[in-house]
């Protein structure tokens, strides 16, 4: 009779705790539900992983090991300079007119004498033709023809000069330098079709007059093709003056490109004083052309290498020494923090100019959720609006052009040749930020960023980046290719300089004009004067041992090089 009654007395015990349990466990969800408002919001905070670390939610160091964690604010924070201007830029502009000395086109242009160009590339390669070939019609002192338009390259648009460029302001405007026709007069009544060659690439004016002159007093009418980066860097300043006039002045975009440009820029001013604009450039072919990995496996090995295909004589070495050497674009993530470091914050405007993005919504996640004003000429316009220009890539590019020019700030994640266009032109044009990353050091610092502080990690970036963010005076004159550093057409205004100054003495403080304000130039900004690496068409007329070398840097193949392919240069152009 014992076993039964133990029983029945345990049964009791645990009818009567079953309450007791419930109570505790009511208890504890409200606690939690109170103690959840205490909680930031993920809203509040960016919160990213990287793939080999895990980020801590607190800032400072972990908690009992010492280990720091990595805190993205959603604000920029207390930066020492204006965000949205460059340093001292109120100290220069652009400067093109001819000097007294440079002689009117209709005293020094030859009759029966025509050169005509075929440009090569997408938009903004054109442009660079376009502009070096006034310069080659006046070294030569010949009649310029039209530029015609590449229309078999990668970006298949079959847009006449006409249809993207005012071409009756672009004759009018350089009347006075080189004499320009719209085509080519007849012979003896029939279509004239001229001579065809080449120059070499990088051709300064001897060579234009050892090379093509004699061909051109023989034949009286020359058509130079696949123009681009024709012309040296370095020329006589009055030449050099004549490519900022024609293009800062010249190339005007045709009334409707430029009617679409203005609403874009009207949109994106809406709802903000300021805007950033990002040339993104990271296209699946772009990744493929690059030779850069990004971690995605055998998936993103396979997928690329399939593009990759498409150029014959492309050979890739080493990924990850493409990223060590800072010759891979950043990940849209990477470029958001970049920007945070640099003390734009969640509420920054962001208008991103790009196409397809390699691995879609997902790889523009964590850009997006730093900075969630995020727009594209896509999302501020409608489909009927962009109809007229949707099928020409070139009008499209020129859309795009325009809201990056009339920026803010512009950012590139690659120095190709809508990169170097517009930085020239806004250093031109006031010296509106432009920050190019310093791929090589944001690498390794994006490498170990969990290992450190958001603090530390912010200053890193801010000290990487001084020589890349657009201020006046960041690249010796002379460095780099013209379009993106005109340092011929930038003039010093000395007086507003002195009364500066002035003002400053009087005040009891020093010149704020020191050379370490605006001669700055980074370490890393050590290219060849004539050979660039992001363009690898740069090297296909190099044969010499230095060519070579240098070529063979880039990680492609230079012997392997035995025929043209006439997509090879597309990639990084635009």
């Amino acid at each position: 009779m014992a076993l039964p009654r133990r029983r029945q007395q345990h049964h009791n015990r645990t009818r009567c705790l079953i309450p007791a349990i419930s109570a505790v466990s009511a208890a504890l969800v409200l606690l939690l539900f109170c103690f959840s408002f205490l909680v930031p919001s993920p809203i509040d905070i960016d919160h990213f992983h990287h793939p080999r670390h895990h980020s801590s939610m607190n800032d400072g160091v972990g908690e009992g090991n010492g280990v720091p964690v990595f805190l993205v604010p959603t604000s920029g924070g207390v930066y020492d300079r204006d965000i949205w201007t460059s340093k001292n830029a109120q100290f220069y502009y652009g400067c093109s007119n001819a000097s007294s000395k440079f002689a009117k086109a209709e005293d020094v242009t030859h009759r029966n004498r025509y050169l005509a160009i075929a440009t090569s590339g997408g938009l903004n390669q054109q442009r660079t033709g376009i502009t070096d070939a006034v310069v080659a019609a006046r070294i030569l002192n010949a009649t310029l023809i039209v530029p015609i338009l590449d229309k078999k390259s990668f970006w298949k648009d079959n847009s006449n000069f006409s249809e993207i460029f005012n071409v009756d302001w672009f004759v009018s405007y350089l009347a006075k330098d080189v004499e320009i026709r719209k085509e080519l007069p007849r012979r003896r009544g029939r279509i004239w079709t001229p001579y065809t060659m080449r120059v070499p690439r990088k051709c300064n004016d001897k060579c234009y007059t050892s090379r093509v002159l004699p061909v051109l007093l023989k034949k009286r009418a020359v058509m130079l093709t696949k123009f681009d980066y024709r012309l040296a860097n370095k020329l006589e300043t009055e030449l050099q003056k004549l490519r900022c006039r024609v293009n800062y002045h010249a190339l005007k975009f045709t009334d409707p490109i430029l009617e679409m440009g203005a609403k874009l820029v009207q949109r994106m001013r809406m709802n903000t004083k300021h805007y950033i604009a990002l040339h993104l450039r990271f296209e699946p072919d772009m990744l493929a052309f690059s030779g850069c990995y990004y971690g995605g496996g055998d998936k993103e090995r396979r997928e690329l290498s399939k593009i990759r295909r498409r150029w014959k004589t492309l050979h890739i070495g080493n990924p990850d020494k493409g990223r060590r050497q800072g010759r891979c674009p950043l990940t849209p993530e990477e470029v958001g923090l970049m920007l945070r470091a640099l003390g734009y914050g969640k509420d920054t405007h962001i208008y991103v100019a790009s196409g397809e993005v390699y691995g879609g919504e997902e790889t523009l996640a964590p850009l997006k959720a730093l900075f969630p004003n995020f727009y594209s000429k896509d999302t501020i316009s409608s489909k009927q609006e962009l109809e007229p220009f949707s099928a020409f890539s070139s009008r499209m590019a020129a859309l795009d052009f325009i809201v990056c020019d009339e920026s803010d700030v512009f950012v590139t994640n690659n120095n190709g040749n809508m990169a170097k266009i517009l930085a020239g032109r806004r250093r031109y044009f006031g010296h509106k930020p432009t920050i190019r990353p310093n791929a090589k050091k944001l690498y390794r610092l994006f490498l170990n960023r969990e290992n450190m502080t958001w603090g530390e990690f912010a200053s890193k970036v801010r000290t990487f980046q001084r020589g890349f963010m657009g201020d006046p005076k960041e690249v010796r004159p002379g460095r780099g290719e013209f379009h993106e550093n005109p340092s011929s057409c930038i003039c010093e205004d000395s007086e507003a300089i002195a009364k500066m100054d002035l003002g400053l003495l009087k005040h009891g403080k020093g010149s704020t004009t020191t050379k370490k304000d605006t001669d700055i130039e980074s370490e890393d900004q050590n290219m060849d004067d004539d050979l660039e690496w992001s363009d690898p068409e740069d090297y296909e007329d190099l044969s010499n041992e230095q060519g070579k070398v240098l070529y063979n840097q880039t990680g492609l193949d230079y012997d392997a090089l035995t025929t043209e392919d006439p997509e090879l240069d597309e990639l990084l152009s635009d």
